[in-house]
């Protein structure tokens, strides 16, 4: 399969996971979006923008994009708990 076709359909699979989540309440949808948004971000810098295939850039990206959404999850489970 195509590398961008694979992509495509995680991304939907990621879309479809993220709407399920719109019945949920709280903290427990606040955390689950937030790992959604970094598991979207990760398969665009991987898929389409190929990060993955430069040593280090993928993990230059994705750290401080997951310590910024690890700090907002405990800002919700704080603020919402």
């Amino acid at each position: 399969m195509d590398p961008l076709i694979r992509c495509w359909l995680q991304l939907m699979g990621l879309t479809a996971a993220t709407a399920l989540l719109a019945g949920v309440d709280g903290r427990l949808a606040a955390v689950g979006l937030l790992a959604l948004a970094w598991l979207k971000a990760r398969a665009i810098l991987r898929g389409f923008l190929h990060l993955g295939d430069a040593p280090g850039w993928l993990g230059a990206f994705m750290l401080p994009l997951g310590l910024w959404l690890a700090g907002l999850a405990g800002l919700c489970v704080l603020v919402l708990g």
